[in-house]
C-alpha cells in the first residue's frame, strides 16, 4: 500500500467514469457556468450573441474550475489534509485509489485545453484577455498550491467571488460587446458576493478540520456564529442590491425575479445553526451553491425577458 504524507491510499477501485466525474466536483460548476450565462443575457441587451464565443468561454470556465477542484483534492491529500471519512471531496484518491500524480497531470491537461480555446477567444475578440485568462488560472492553481494557498487565508472568498463570479461575468460580455459598461458591473456584483458565500459556507463546514491543520480562514478567525451571521448578511445583500438597482431603473424589474431563490437562501443559513459535525452540514452547503445557482439563473431569465417583452 503506498503511502504520502500521513495518508494512505487505498488499493485502486473501480476506474470508470463516475469516478473521474466526482473528481471534478460537479456541485462546484455551476459557479463557473452561471457567470458565462449572465455575463451573455447581459451583452443581449446591446448586442447579438455569437455563439462560438458563448459556448468556447462556456467550456473553458467549466474546465478551469474542474482543474481548480483536481488541484485541491491533489494538494490537500499531500498536505495530509483529506483521507476517506472527509466530506465534500471527490475523493478519487484517498477513496478510489487514483494516483495523486495522475489527478494532478489531468488538472494540467485540463489547463492546457483552456489555454487553447483561449487562443480562440482571444482571435475573435482581443489578445488582453490572455493576460487576464492566465491570471485567473495561476490564482486557480494558487488557491491551494503554492506555498500560502489562498484558501488558508482569510481572503479565499474574495478571491473566489471575484475571480469566479465578477470577472467571467465580465469577459464573459466583453468578448460579446467589445467593452465593459456600468450595468454590467453592477449587474455582476451578486453573483460575486454569492461565489464568496458558497466558500464560505465550505469553510464553516471545515473549520474545526481548518483550525487543526493551521489554517486561517475567516471562518475561524470570525468564528462559527459570525460565519453564519455573515453569510446570512451576504444573502440579503445580495437581493437588495438587485431591488436597489431596480429603484434606480438600472436594469428591468423582471428581475426581481430571483427572489423565488429566496427559499434556498434561507435553507442555507438555518442548516448551518446549532450544527458541528461536517456531514450534518453538507444540505446547507448544497442549498448554499444552489441558491447561487438558482439566483444566477433567474437574474438570466430576468434579463432575457425586459429584452424579449
Amino acid at each position: 500500500m503506498q503511502t504520502q504524507m500521513h495518508t494512505n491510499i487505498p488499493p485502486t477501485k473501480s476506474k470508470d467514469w463516475r469516478v473521474w466525474w466526482q473528481l471534478t466536483r460537479p456541485h462546484t460548476l455551476t459557479a463557473a457556468f452561471v457567470p458565462v450565462l449572465l455575463g451573455t443575457a447581459l451583452a443581449l441587451q446591446d448586442t447579438s450573441i455569437r455563439f462560438g464565443l458563448f459556448f468556447a468561454m462556456l467550456i473553458a470556465s467549466l474546465l478551469i474550475q474542474a482543474a481548480t477542484n483536481m488541484f485541491n483534492e491533489y494538494y490537500d491529500f499531500k498536505r495530509g489534509l483529506d483521507n476517506e471519512e472527509s466530506v465534500g471531496i471527490g475523493g478519487a484518491i484517498v477513496r478510489d485509489g487514483i494516483q495523486p500524480k495522475t489527478v494532478l497531470k489531468l488538472a494540467l491537461s485540463l489547463y492546457g485545453i483552456s489555454i487553447l480555446i483561449g487562443v480562440y477567444i482571444c482571435m475573435n475578440s482581443s489578445w488582453w484577455l490572455a493576460l487576464i485568462g492566465i491570471i485567473c488560472m495561476v490564482v486557480g492553481y494558487l488557491y491551494t498550491g503554492g506555498p500560502l494557498p489562498i484558501a488558508y487565508t482569510p481572503f479565499g472568498e474574495i478571491a473566489a467571488g471575484f475571480f469566479m463570479g465578477m470577472l467571467i461575468i465580465l469577459i464573459s460580455f466583453y468578448i460579446q460587446t467589445g467593452t465593459v459598461t456600468d450595468t454590467s458591473v453592477l449587474v455582476s456584483v451578486p453573483i460575486l458576493i454569492l461565489v464568496g458565500g458558497i466558500l464560505l459556507a465550505n469553510n464553516i463546514r471545515d473549520l474545526d478540520g481548518d483550525k487543526e491543520f493551521g489554517r486561517k480562514t475567516l471562518a475561524i478567525l470570525i468564528g462559527r456564529k459570525g460565519a453564519i451571521r455573515l453569510l446570512a448578511g451576504m444573502f440579503i445583500v445580495s437581493y437588495a442590491w438587485v431591488f436597489i438597482l431596480i429603484a434606480m431603473n438600472i436594469i428591468s424589474p423582471w428581475l426581481a425575479i430571483v427572489v423565488l431563490s429566496g427559499p434556498k437562501a434561507i435553507k442555507a443559513t438555518k442548516g448551518f445553526i446549532g450544527k458541528t459535525i461536517p456531514i450534518q452540514m453538507m444540505p446547507a452547503m448544497k442549498a448554499t451553491a444552489q441558491t447561487n445557482t438558482i439566483f444566477g439563473f433567474l437574474l438570466s431569465i430576468g434579463l432575457f425577458l425586459g429584452y424579449f417583452l
